[in-house]
């Protein structure tokens, strides 16, 4: 990728992007000459704008990112004061318990494998996500989730450690496919049928902050994209 992904929202102050699958959202020692998003932005638009939190690579969505220090400054330090409303939309594997519920695992990198998170007792960070669900479609679950704290992983660790892995995980989750066959009566095609979304089922959705410069309450969101607005179209349609 050598172009920017679509802009949802810009001002002086502020630009957010609605960040494809597969994308890194900065540099990554571990991916050394991989495209990153922060990357084409600064190659595009000046080595001022930075990002204010942090999006997996896997999933899709908002990348919110200031364009001045004051501004980075103003933001950033609501995401350090779990101020800001920061939603998350998912498909998971299995049905929750509860409509609406939390999860605070205790979390710290997994010394085994830097690259993966791991729940502890002792001696790890504090990470709280809040969970409503949206809607149940047997084995599936359409979950919004609130990251109250920012830790890396944290919805997909959360999910999985709870007994739902978020669809599509390769990290955390199960070899569960979301096939339309499943469901779907007199279903034809199925030797060639293709899962209805093929990466990470977890989107950015939306944040929810005050504004650097008029200090009013705002909401940027992010659509959901095609592969996920369709999985739900369909799950909708057919699984009830």
């Amino acid at each position: 990728m050598s172009s920017l992904p679509p802009i949802i929202f810009e001002d002086d102050w502020l630009i957010a992007f609605d960040k494809p699958s597969g994308l890194l959202v900065s540099p990554d020692p571990r991916a050394r000459g991989q495209v990153c998003l922060l990357g084409l932005i600064q190659e595009k638009r000046g080595a001022g704008v930075a990002n204010v939190h942090r999006v997996d690579a896997e999933a899709s969505g908002l990348v919110l990112c200031t364009k001045t220090k004051q501004a980075l400054d103003f933001v950033s330090g609501q995401f350090q004061s779990k101020t800001v409303e920061n939603i998350y939309e998912v498909i998971v594997v299995g049905s929750p318990v509860a409509d609406t519920y939390e999860v605070d695992f205790v979390l710290k990198e997994d010394e085994a494998a830097p690259d993966r998170m791991c729940v502890v007792k002792k001696h790890g960070k504090a990470a709280l996500t809040e969970c409503q669900v949206r809607a149940r479609y047997g084995r599936f679950t359409h979950l919004e989730c609130r990251l109250v704290t920012a830790r890396k992983h944290q919805v997909r660790i959360h999910l999985s450690a709870s007994g739902t892995p978020v669809l599509n995980d390769p990290v955390y989750g199960d070899e569960t496919r979301l096939l339309l066959s499943e469901f779907k009566r007199g279903y034809k095609g199925r030797e060639a049928e293709k899962p209805l979304i093929g990466r990470l089922a977890l989107h950015a959705s939306r944040v929810t902050f005050i504004h650097p410069e008029s200090r009013e309450r705002m909401t940027i969101a992010a659509p959901l994209q095609k592969d996920l607005a369709v999985a739900l179209k369909y799950l909708g349609k057919y699984s009830q």
